[in-house]
This record gives C-alpha cells, sequence and structure tokens, in this order.
C-alpha cells in the first residue's frame, strides 16, 4: 500500500470523509486544500453503477467546458490535403497522413488530441494498439472522426476545452474540469456542464443507480466527497 506524504496526511486529517458537501462548498474545500507548487487540477472522480463488461452499460461522450480546462492542448490532425490545409489555418499543432503515423509507429506521443477524416481511418487504424490505451484513438462516439469542412470548429473546441469522459473497466469516470487558481463560480460553470453531459449519457436500460459516489480531488490533494443529489442537479451555465 503506498505511503503518503507527511503534507497529504496533513491536507487529509482536514476533510470529513463521511459528510457528503454541496458543491459549491466541495470546490472551496479542494480549492484551500490545493497547496502545491504548481497550479493544481480539479478532477471529478465518479462510482457509477454500470457494468463496463456489457456494450449497453457504456458511458461515454465530451462536453465543452464553458471555461475552459486552463490546459495548453496540442492537437494532431489525420486529413487528406484539403483538410490539412482547414487545419493548420485552425490552428492545429500537428498535421499529416501516413508520416504522421509512421512517427507514432516509432514511439512519438507529444500530442494530447487525436482527430481524423473518415477517409484517414484506413491509416489510422493500424495504431489502435498505441493510441486506444492512451484514450487518443479517434471515435464517432467521442467526435474526434470529423468531416473535413469540421476540423475548424472542432480544433476550436478543443482548444477551449472539450475534454471526453469514458468509464472504465473498474467503472469509474475521472475528469478535469479547470484549474484551481479558476474563480469557484468558473468551476462550478464547468461542473454543471460535465454533470448534464454525464446525465445525458446514462444507458437507458440501466436499472438501479446510475451514480454510487463522486469525489473531488486537486492533483496532489485528498479527496472531498460530495452529494450526489446536489450534483446530478447541476446545469451548464445559462440554463
Amino acid at each position: 500500500m503506498a505511503k503518503h506524504s507527511k503534507r497529504f496526511v496533513s491536507l487529509q486529517s482536514k476533510v470529513d470523509r463521511v459528510k457528503a458537501h454541496q458543491p459549491a462548498e466541495a470546490v472551496a474545500m479542494v480549492k484551500g486544500l490545493a497547496n502545491a507548487k504548481f497550479d493544481e487540477t480539479l478532477e471529478v472522480h465518479m462510482r457509477m453503477g454500470v457494468d463496463p463488461r456489457y456494450a449497453d452499460q457504456q458511458v461515454r461522450g465530451v462536453v465543452t467546458l464553458p471555461n475552459g480546462t486552463g490546459r495548453t492542448v496540442r492537437i494532431l490532425v489525420f486529413a487528406n490535403p484539403e483538410g490539412q490545409a482547414l487545419a493548420r489555418e485552425a490552428g492545429a499543432d500537428y498535421v499529416g497522413a501516413e508520416d504522421l503515423t509512421d512517427q507514432i509507429m516509432k514511439g512519438w506521443t507529444d500530442f494530447d488530441v487525436v482527430l481524423a477524416t473518415p477517409d484517414m481511418m484506413r491509416v489510422v487504424g493500424r495504431l489502435g494498439k498505441v493510441l486506444g490505451p492512451r484514450g487518443l484513438m479517434p471515435s464517432p462516439k467521442t467526435g474526434t472522426i470529423v468531416p473535413a469542412e469540421e476540423l475548424p470548429r472542432v480544433i476550436r473546441e478543443s482548444r477551449l476545452g472539450r475534454v471526453e469522459f469514458r468509464v472504465d473497466k473498474t467503472s469509474n469516470i475521472h475528469v478535469p474540469i479547470g484549474k484551481c487558481s479558476f474563480a469557484t463560480e468558473k468551476l462550478l460553470q464547468n461542473l454543471g456542464a460535465l454533470m448534464e453531459a454525464i446525465n445525458a449519457a446514462r444507458p437507458s436500460g440501466l436499472k438501479g443507480n446510475y451514480i454510487h459516489r463522486i469525489t473531488l480531488a486537486s492533483t496532489m490533494g485528498p479527496g472531498v466527497k460530495a452529494d450526489i443529489g446536489a450534483m446530478t442537479a447541476l446545469k451548464a451555465a445559462g440554463e
């Protein structure tokens, strides 16, 4: 079992691990506990009531956080010459086709988002074993396989704070929603957008509780338990 540092143990002693906090209180607590030497990310961790072994119980999607994530995103685009021109104009960091595939097969992975036009999937398909485990494989479910004319929009959204969520093999979902230096209100707006997307992704045939536990935490801080009812009632800003 991993041994925590004195700093972490000290922070953990300030948290009531039983009480389920209201969203605003939980966010404020996490911000107050984030005392690392860098701007920590506020993360949402959810224990889901689905069984990911079954195809009809997958929870997966994308959401654009209204206030962004606060991190610099490196975008790679696979496209034909027409799409490449659009991607470069839209500000993609890396643009190409077979040439990019060869680099990635040799171990290059200095990118955070991978987009591809449908005609390029014959090329990208070779990269499943490399991109899949990293959650970077383009997929229709995450909106990362897009027509060339849609590339500028998706690139723009990725820059603004487009994040993917999906349940893992242990029935958990982990999503970053911004930096701890963000104002509490901005983090709550991002949280509302995420929760609305999570609710919309509920499998239609699921019986029982959809979400079993929600915990907020900073990159290097202890978890703060959040009230599930209050969290699921959150909406995206402006609704």
